[in-house]
């Protein structure tokens, strides 16, 4: 018999019991969809940290305040220690490795627009904000040097901050915004950026670093500085030149702990990789369970119907079907059964990625790499599970099974 019989034979198997053959192949299907969409998944929020990681580059340094130590107990920065406008002032003048420098003052305060209030973050900081974080505008524009110097009433909405007053971001440039009781212009909205790292920024309303400090925060404490090394320098280099000015503005002593803390943006983002990393690596071993439940399952039907067709293996024998003949069409049966089962799986996958990226506004990616390795698997399930209820099949002896009722 040729192999194309063969085939042709095995198919026909599967076909005449075409329900069995469904609910075998329902294990592979779960499996491969639930791998597809779950590393789709892990996938895309690994691509929307890169891309993040590759807008900060490797020059972006965040500055916190710190803590005190005092008498051999750890005092809390919020009592002790600070970052000021004066820190902010002596970086921009002083530090030679440092190209951009953007402080930032926060406080949550009460908004309204029309009849809507909320209580959202409002951030005081400088127009090149936008450019050292890679920020971009979906309507209007940024605020200007002379909007700082002057103290203007400007403010610039969060991604967010449209949808929560049910009001579209194009409308409302222009338009005057309450923030505690003092009116500002909306001169842009910031496009979406989410919150890989720390608070959103989408659920904030940003205005000059003067305007906070005078008319509404009534603070020069820094919630952070920003800090851009310049090009062709080190962060390593960055952080000793930012040390440096800030030990001597907080007349720090030789010899003593810093009342700052420096770190590497990009740690932030590290991190998040390294979780979301776990995250998808686990989700893809369940799924994995599902796989191996499935090709059991293959096994199992398989040696189902290997008992049931012993007569038929029988006759195929007598009438010169070799070992070889039989043990390759029970093995073609039970791939194609896996085969089915993955590509019908794929297909729900990419469904449940599509409707994960559309419905909950997830990031997702389903790469090549994904697809081949579940028609891998399916492949090999189908092979590892279907060989040993085809070489029973192929060792019948064929009076025996001729015999068999």
């Amino acid at each position: 018999m040729s192999i194309f019989e063969t085939v042709r034979v095995a198919i026909e198997s599967i076909l005449s019991n075409l329900l069995r053959s469904s609910l075998t192949m329902l294990g592979i299907i779960i499996g491969v969809a639930a791998v597809i969409t779950m590393v789709a998944l892990g996938s895309g929020a690994q691509r929307a940290i890169d891309e993040q990681i590759d807008s900060l580059g490797a020059r972006l340094l965040s500055i916190f305040p710190g803590q005190s130590f005092g008498r051999g107990s750890r005092v809390a920065s919020a009592n002790r220690v600070s970052l000021t406008v004066d820190d902010y002032e002596a970086l921009v003048r002083d530090a030679k490795h440092l190209s951009n420098v953007v402080p930032e003052v926060s406080a949550s305060r009460q908004i309204k627009f029309g009849n809507k209030n909320l209580n959202l973050s409002i951030i005081g900081t400088t127009p090149n904000y936008m450019t050292v974080n890679g920020r971009k505008l979906l309507q209007g524009a940024m605020f200007s040097e002379a909007d700082l110097a002057a103290r203007r009433r400007v403010a610039i909405l969060g991604y967010s901050v449209p949808d929560n007053l049910e009001i579209s971001a194009a409308s409302l440039v222009g338009s005057t915004i309450t923030i505690s009781r003092i009116s500002f212009e909306i001169v842009g909205v910031f496009d979406e950026v989410g919150s890989s790292w720390g608070p959103s920024m989408d659920d904030a309303i940003f205005i000059p670093l003067t305007t906070a400090q005078l008319r509404v925060l009534g603070t020069d404490r820094l919630r952070s500085l920003s800090a851009q090394v310049s090009e062709g320098t080190s962060a390593e280099i960055g952080m000793v030149d930012i040390e440096r000015v800030l030990r001597r503005e907080h007349k720090i002593r030789p010899g003593a702990d810093n009342d700052f803390m420096i770190m590497d943006r990009r740690q932030f983002l590290d991190m998040a990789q390294a979780s979301t990393d776990i995250f998808a690596y686990l989700l893809a071993s369940i799924a994995g369970v599902s796989l191996l439940v499935g090709g059991i399952g293959i096994m199992n039907i398989m040696l189902v119907s290997v008992t049931e067709r012993t007569r038929e293996i029988g006759v195929r024998k007598a009438l010169g079907a070799t070992r070889w003949n039989i043990l390759t069409q029970f093995v073609i049966e039970a791939l194609t059964i896996g085969i089915l089962g993955g590509l019908i799986g794929i297909g729900l996958g990419a469904i449940g990625a599509w409707m994960l990226a559309n419905v909950a506004g997830w990031n997702v990616y389903i790469s090549t790499d994904a697809i081949f390795l579940a028609v891998l698997f399916s492949v090999g399930i189908g092979l590892f599970f279907g060989i040993w209820p085809a070489r029973r099949a192929a060792q019948l002896d064929p009076i025996d099974a001729l015999r068999h009722d």
